[in-house]
């Protein structure tokens, strides 16, 4: 279910003030996966915690509007024994 309109993007706070202080460092660590892309990330590096480790991610054009979560995959494809 989509995010009413009038309400906005869901940007978690704590995110926000994450990318607001990344001028000082080139990389992020964020927990935030539920938060929304917006256009002022792209080109900004970010690792993004997928539930063990974290995983960097470089934010591009065409990823406006997803959420973090979409790019740190949290479940390894299952391969059959051969």
């Amino acid at each position: 279910m989509k995010r009413s309109k009038w309400k906005g993007p869901f940007v978690d706070f704590r995110f926000i003030e994450e990318i607001q202080a990344i001028t000082k460092k080139k990389k992020t660590k964020t927990f935030s996966r539920s938060s929304t892309i917006l256009p002022k990330h792209i080109d900004l590096n970010i690792n993004i915690y997928n539930g063990r480790r974290f995983i960097p991610v470089k934010i591009k054009e065409n990823m406006v509007g997803h959420k973090l979560g979409e790019f740190a995959l949290t479940r390894l494809p299952f391969k059959y024994k051969k």
